[in-house]
Formats: structure tokens, sequence, C-alpha cells
């Protein structure tokens, strides 16, 4: 929502933008796959509330500045911070909930992605317009801080350590183990099975349809379609919230009707998600009610994959690797900001936004078929 005010009051173009998107977003995966690897083994209340702070911090700092470079380089602090969240986060999921829930289970936890990333962007349409691009950064920080305040007063770590059993179904993950004992069981469940690694290729192209619309649809919206800010703050909000009601389907369905099988629904989701984003670019103009409809329709279409991909691979990893698998599915995920981030910035400056949908389609039908390759894996790793 910052970004188009942006461009005017600092005179960056929308490669500069780019660039800042894809080093945060690069630089978030890997801090999400190394505090993955920490986190399986870490207290996940005092992980979240470092990131948490930490992101608050570097959030003021931001908006605080006007030099491209300390832009750049607050941008990737905190791209790194934000990566502590997530891993935490997966390890508790699998903690507290047994296989056969956890879809359901986490298509709810997740749609804090939704229900936070669509208030902050209907929010911050009013907050740019009436004060400006700075406070995008400092209003969310302020909740930031509450956040990170409440967390550390009420989360609990694991059922143990709060005086419960293990959850029914994951015992034989269970014990204390050494250190090479841990690495072993790392490089088995993760890094030797390819399933994991099929899910985190087909990350890639799901987070590169997701961050494309979310970070460039306002600037999209303003500049092709000659919007106003705050109506594309709703259009965005509705990518959001529908994506909430997508993923918490998406879990449904993955426990009734498909055993767990989480990849065999992505295959249906990635599909609509491309051809969503098709209607889209080929809607005739003029209409905001139609443009919200298909942002609707692509968000419900493309949260599916993205929460799905990150319950597959805890379930294949198990509990004992579940930060670390849903760590190395966040490389590829948010290694697709160079497509997503500086890949749209040059595309958009030199060949205009048609060739930005044209690559989308080609993403949709390749993020499709990785998918399709996941078919026979098994619902989870437990009884291996």
């Amino acid at each position: 929502m910052a970004m188009p005010d942006m461009k005017k009051s600092l005179g960056v173009n929308n490669q500069n933008l780019g660039v800042f998107l894809t080093l945060s977003g690069l630089l978030y995966g890997v801090s999400k796959f190394a505090n993955g690897y920490l986190g399986d083994r870490s207290n996940a209340r005092a992980m979240m509330v470092v990131g948490l702070a930490g992101s608050a911090v570097l959030n003021i700092f931001f908006g605080m500045s006007s030099a491209v470079v300390m832009l750049g380089v607050f941008w990737m602090l905190n791209g790194w911070v934000q990566g502590m969240g997530y891993p935490p986060c997966a390890r508790l999921m699998t903690h507290w909930f047994s296989p056969k829930q956890l879809a359901t289970k986490m298509s709810i936890w997740n749609i804090s992605h939704q229900v936070g990333g669509g208030l902050i962007v209907v929010l911050c349409g009013y907050v740019v317009a009436r004060w400006g691009w700075r406070f995008c950064f400092f209003v969310p920080a302020g909740i930031a801080l509450l956040g990170a305040a409440y967390l550390w007063r009420c989360l609990p770590d694991t059922p143990p350590s709060v005086g419960l059993p293990e959850v029914e179904g994951t015992h034989s993950a269970s014990g204390a183990q050494t250190g090479a004992e841990f690495n072993s069981f790392i490089l088995k469940k993760v890094f030797l099975n390819k399933y994991v690694w099929l899910v985190s290729l087909g990350n890639f192209f799901v987070y590169t349809i997701r961050y494309t619309v979310f970070n460039w649809g306002p600037t999209l919206l303003t500049e092709a379609k000659h919007l106003r800010i705050t109506h594309t703050g709703w259009m965005l909000g509705g990518f959001e919230w529908s994506g909430a009601v997508g993923a918490l389907v998406s879990g449904w369905l993955t426990d009734r009707f498909f055993g767990g099988r989480a990849m065999r629904v992505c295959v249906l989701y990635m599909a609509l998600a491309g051809l969503s984003v098709c209607l889209l670019w080929n809607v005739p103009g003029g209409s905001e009610w139609i443009y919200l409809l298909l942002f609707c329709s692509t968000g419900f279409f493309i949260y599916g994959p993205q929460c799905l991909v990150s319950i597959a691979a805890a379930n294949l990893a198990t509990k004992r690797a579940a930060a670390t698998a849903v760590g190395l599915t966040s490389i590829f995920g948010y290694g697709s900001t160079i497509l997503s981030g500086w890949g749209v910035g040059v595309l958009a400056d030199n060949y205009g936004w048609d060739a930005v949908f044209k690559s989308l389609l080609v993403v949709a039908v390749v993020g499709v078929l990785v998918f399709a390759a996941c078919w026979p894996a098994k619902a989870h790793g437990y009884d291996e």
C-alpha cells in the first residue's frame, strides 16, 4: 500500500521497489530455513517474541528513512527477523495436533496470514491517503509490539512442558536425542525425501503468484486501471480474506476426502488459481466489482496450496523435523521473490503489465505439473 506513494515522494521506480522485495524475500526464506533448524530444538515462545519485536523496531526505522540504501538494509533485516515466526508455529502445531487433524487445524491457524494481511492493507489504504506512506510502517509496528507482549505472556510450548501427555499418533517421534541422532533424522526425513523437495519446488510457483498479486496489486490497479488507492486496499483485502476461506476449505478437503494427502488438493487449487489470473488479465476494464471478484477468486485458490505446502512438509517430516522441513519449503517460496519482486519490476517497466500476466500463466501451469508429481506421496511419515 505504501509503494505508489513511495514512488512519488522518493523518486524510486518499479525496479527499485522490486529489488527491496527480492532481497527481503530471499533473506526471509533463508531465515525461515535456518531458524527452522533451530526451532525444532528451541523454545517457541522466545523465538517468536524476539522475531516479532525485532520486526516492529525495523519497521519504525524503515518508516523514518529516505535513502534507498538504508531502506534496502532495513527491509533485508526485517526479512530475517520475520523468518523467526513461522518455524516455531509449525513446530507447535505438530506437537498439539495429530497427523489426522493437522490439515484442518493448521488451515484454521493459517488464516492469521489473511486476516492480518487483509485488515492491514485496508487500514493502510486510508493511512497512506491521510498521513503518507511512512505511517504504513509505524502503525503495524505498534500492533506488532502489542502482539509480542501478548505472546510472551500467554503462549505455551509443547504439551509436556505444561504437564500434558504427547498427542495421539505422534509418540513414535518423541524422546530425547543427541545432536548426531537429530541430524541423522533431519537428513532422512527432510533432505533425502524427494517429496519434501518437490513440495518445496511447488512452493516456488505458489509464492510467485501470491506475492506478485499481493505486492504489486495496488501499483497495477492505480497505474494500469487508474483506481483510487483506498479502493485498491479493499480489493487486496478481498484477496486476503477470500484466501482465508480458501485455506480453510483446502484443509477440510484434505482431511475429509483425500486422506491427508495435501498435494492432491494442490493440483486442483493451482489450476483454478491460474484460471483466475487469466481472467484478471483479460477482463474488460471499467468495473471495480469485477476486479474485486477476480482478486477474491485468485486469493481463494492460491492460499489453498500456500497453506497445504507447509502441512504436507510438516507431516512428511514428522514433528521432530517439522520446522526444518517448513524452512526448506520457505527457501523456495521466498526465492520466488526474484521473479515476483525484481522480475516483475523489470517486466512492468520495460514490457508492460501484459508481460507480467503472461509470465504468471506459465508459472501456474508449471506449478500444477510439480504438484501432480507428488500424487503418490503418503499422507505423513510417522509409520516409516
